[in-house]
């Protein structure tokens, strides 16, 4: 293998290739300054975990499984272009768009997969990583944040339970308990690469901008996008207010309405003029947004913490719960820009909403560290 084949990530989103170029910048860095900025082991085998096998802290070989939508594929090809940038290698892997796509991307990739002395993944509830954790023999595990859902990996893995996604509700009938059942042995492997061997021998990494906290012989690194910081801005700050979109109505957790009528208050409220479009968001959904309150529909080309610290950006950032409301406060470090949350109440979700979605919605907010708290009053839901 080449150098670059020492350390091999497999990314799925733009935020999912953001955070292992934070994640190696932060290796290097500590590499550098002879600090491992870990937590939750031993010195020795901290210091090896952030030279890495070869004392190489650079060069990760990167392959991206590309969703299929168009907005996700054009934001991976510019986070593509800026890590190759930074002396990364990138692999654009075809994953998707056909029942044995899956199949042929895990042959094509089988052999790296063997061959690497360490793997980074950004999504460990993917069925297509949990795929490729079956072939895994290294002993280096790395997982890096694919926003708000590495706190709930982090609660599941810390009680042993199964990989489930927290807005994700049961459901297909006999196909799909039969289709659940044929994947378990899949996901048992999955969750056992996801646990630290007793006495060495697997570890496993976290790397992390989420209110988490290390269990059962985890490392936790932080991430405090040092890597966005130095590479971008200060931005620009524009007088207004900008609202941060949320695809919240795209997997089912809140009514179309009431989001509306929400954005519709906040707008209103806090005078913004802008509306910062999530990947996922619907063009019927952000077209009816638009025509309701007047503000400038932008679709990014890159996450939100690179756009914001690039600027130009409004003094206020007002967002729903989400993963910006922890990684913002933290790519905008020193700018004077105010981010704030709005909590969801529990009226906007719909009937067929995730038990958990409530509780999990209001510990993304009640964890976020230099946010301003804004009522779920001051967005109402629709009569």
């Amino acid at each position: 293998m080449t150098r670059s084949d020492s350390t091999l990530a497999f990314v799925e989103s733009p935020v999912q290739l953001l955070n292992v170029l934070e994640w190696a910048h932060a290796r290097a860095t500590a590499s550098e300054a002879g600090s491992p900025l870990l937590s939750g082991l031993p010195s020795q085998p901290a210091r090896r975990a952030a030279a890495g096998p070869s004392g190489d802290a650079t060069g990760v070989r990167i392959v991206v499984l590309p969703p299929v939508d168009p907005m996700s594929r054009g934001q991976l090809r510019r986070m593509a272009g800026l890590a190759r940038d930074e002396g990364h290698e990138v692999h654009w892997q075809e994953a998707r768009g056909g029942r044995f796509a899956p199949f042929k991307a895990l042959a094509a990739l089988s052999r790296d997969v063997r061959r690497a002395r360490r793997v980074v993944v950004g999504d460990p509830f993917s069925r297509y990583v949990q795929l490729l954790l079956t072939l895994v023999r290294a002993e280096e595990l790395v997982v890096v944040d694919d926003g708000t859902a590495t706190m709930e990996f982090i609660a599941q893995t810390a009680c042993g339970e199964r990989l489930v996604r927290w807005h994700r509700v049961g459901g297909g009938g006999l196909p799909g308990r039969v289709r659940e059942l044929a994947y378990a042995p899949v996901s048992a492997t999955a969750r056992r690469r996801f646990t630290p061997a007793v006495g060495g021998g697997r570890h496993v990494e976290v790397f992390s901008s989420m209110p988490v906290t290390a269990h059962g012989g985890m490392t936790l690194r932080v991430n405090d996008f040092a890597w966005t910081r130095a590479r971008f801005g200060p931005p620009r700050l524009t007088k207004g207010t900008d609202l941060v979109g949320t695809s919240l109505v795209e997997t089912g957790v809140v009514e179309p309405a009431r989001y509306l009528e929400a954005v519709r208050t906040l707008t209103r409220t806090h005078g913004a003029t802008r509306y910062f479009a999530h990947r996922r968001e619907s063009p019927e959904k952000l077209r009816a947004l638009s025509e309701a309150t007047g503000l400038e529909i932008v679709r990014p080309d890159l996450p939100l913490e690179l756009i914001a610290r690039r600027g130009p950006v409004g003094r206020t950032i007002v967002s729903f719960p989400s993963t910006v409301v922890h990684t913002l406060p933290y790519a905008l470090t020193g700018t004077g820009v105010t981010v704030a949350v709005c909590d969801i109440d529990p009226g906007w979700l719909t009937g067929t909403a995730s038990p958990r979605a409530r509780s999990f919605l209001a510990g993304v907010t009640d964890t976020a560290r230099d946010v301003r708290r804004l009522p779920a009053q001051a967005a109402p839901a629709a009569g």
